[in-house]
């Protein structure tokens, strides 16, 4: 590997109008044995560095080797932020920011090759929309997928976390839904939900959900299971991150918690998962608080 110096700023190189990158670290391809893959899953309002240490060392297999990562962050707002944040990590080569604002800029080969050769992919908040017009269905799309079927992280906060599931609520009508909004009216115009952007196996028939708790999404999520017919919700809160293999089996890191939703019919199963707490999407506790949606309200707490 050619080493280019470890950058303390993150240095901006405009490539073209659309696209601006942001790289930090050593330049070249380490390529190590990867022991994913994993899902990195957060729920906005701020990363949680522990959480983010634990994925990496899952992924190189290791809490105190020589084994690096490379790491894309992927964005259609903002700079450099994450930059330093991920190279003080142990075990971090580089990072490359790429604000992507157009799908020319995401089917570019020097892109593509980029996001290719990471063993970490991560998606950065904002707007989730701007990832469906401009890099769902691409080759940068693609290669994300590559990066995790080679046993890599993939992931994202808050808009980012909010692609991942199988149904997207993209929110590409403008409009942010509100749970008041769409318990009263089921039909609401501002329920946007897409797919075909990813199909992670663990979350297959997942629609998840960010700022839960805080921001009061319970009721929209269980109105987005209901419009789309899937089985189960995942709403992460703030300051809290599901770490989740392949086989649906998660850790709850950060403040917590997670919610897991289940749709049987008119009634939901919520169970809730607090910092610590073990989640297998695929072998749910047969326990659970159970609540309908009546006369537009919910019938219990569902907190």
């Amino acid at each position: 590997m050619r080493a280019v110096g470890l950058l303390l700023l993150a240095l901006a190189i405009p490539l073209r109008a659309d696209l601006v990158t942001y790289s930090s670290g050593n330049d070249g391809d380490v390529n190590p044995r990867l022991h994913g893959p994993l899902l990195i899953l957060e729920g906005g309002g701020g990363d949680v560095s522990e959480a983010m240490q634990t994925a990496i060392d899952m992924i190189r297999g290791c809490t105190s080797c020589d084994a690096k990562l490379d790491v894309v962050v992927l964005r259609a707002s903002g700079s450099d932020g994450y930059n330093g944040y991920l190279m003080a990590m142990n075990g971090v080569d580089s990072v490359v920011s790429m604000v992507i604002t157009d799908r020319e800029s995401a089917s570019r080969a020097d892109v593509v090759t980029a996001v290719r050769n990471a063993e970490v992919v991560f998606f950065a908040g904002g707007d989730q929309c701007n990832y469906v017009k401009w890099i769902k269905g691409t080759a940068t799309a693609d290669a994300v997928k590559r990066v995790y079927r080679r046993g890599g992280g993939v992931g994202g906060t808050s808009a980012g976390l909010a692609i991942q599931g199988e149904v997207v609520y993209d929110a590409c009508n403008g409009n942010s839904a509100k749970s008041v909004d769409l318990l009263a009216n089921p039909m609401h115009d501002d329920v946007s939900l897409s797919r075909g952007f990813f199909s992670w196996p663990a979350l297959r028939g997942v629609i998840t959900d960010t700022h839960f708790q805080q921001r009061d999404r319970m009721g929209r999520l269980l109105v987005f299971l209901s419009r789309s017919g899937e089985r189960l919700g995942l709403g992460v809160s703030e300051g809290t991150v599901l770490l989740l293999r392949a086989d649906g089996r998660g850790t709850v890191h950060g403040a917590g918690p997670a919610h897991v939703i289940e749709r049987t019919g008119p009634t939901f199963v919520i169970r809730r998962f607090e910092k610590g707490a073990t989640i297998d999407l695929r072998q749910l506790p047969a326990t659970g608080k159970r609540i309908e949606i009546v006369n537009g309200l919910l019938s219990a707490d569902p907190y």
